[in-house]
């Protein structure tokens, strides 16, 4: 399976170079990467962005994360999103019970806790088309996430949304993250 469109023949040296990193940190080529680089103004505010992603901070940590991020790329149904975001999932603590949950009924799921219940169900709320927020989930997010605590959870699912609308918008395939 192939994007729509094939990358670049010239790619600017200073894309080279970030798509050369993102491939050093992941291990993959990186066909969103290379894809951009047809705009690069897009590869630079979309490098950004990512560079700026959170990876923990307080009690949004490494897990709280992953479960966002694997949320949201269900809810987005991006198949490199859920490759790339569910890959080495067990090494954040997430048992396989929990990574299947996370596409159907997780409120019985015990092992998950109640934050991490409220995280998942925003992170679907954010990913769903067309965006309705309840207020009694608003409130229930209120009441165990700081405003903190409220920014990231937003802007990491709002930030796998962007890519999984921009790679599904040009065709990428999986990565093979889970191979």
């Amino acid at each position: 399976m192939q994007a729509f469109i094939k990358e670049p023949r010239h790619i600017p040296f200073f894309l080279k170079l970030g798509i050369w990193f993102s491939e050093q940190i992941t291990g993959r080529p990186m066909l969103p990467a290379r894809l951009l680089a047809w705009y690069p103004k897009a590869a630079i505010g979309s490098g950004v962005m990512e560079g700026l992603v959170a990876h923990a901070d307080g009690l949004m940590d490494k897990r709280m994360l992953k479960l966002i991020r694997m949320t949201a790329s269900h809810a987005a149904a991006c198949p490199f999103c859920i490759d790339m975001n569910s890959h080495e999932y067990r090494k954040y603590g997430i048992t396989d019970e929990e990574a299947g949950a996370l596409r159907g009924d997780y409120e019985g799921v015990s092992t998950f806790s109640e934050r991490e219940k409220t995280a998942i169900a925003y992170a679907r709320a954010i990913s769903q088309t067309p965006l309705k927020f309840y207020p009694e989930l608003v409130e229930r997010v209120k009441s165990v996430f700081t405003e903190r605590e409220f920014v990231i959870l937003a802007s990491t699912a709002a930030q796998v949304n962007y890519w999984a609308r921009l790679i599904q918008a040009l065709g990428i395939p999986p990565a093979g993250f889970g191979d």
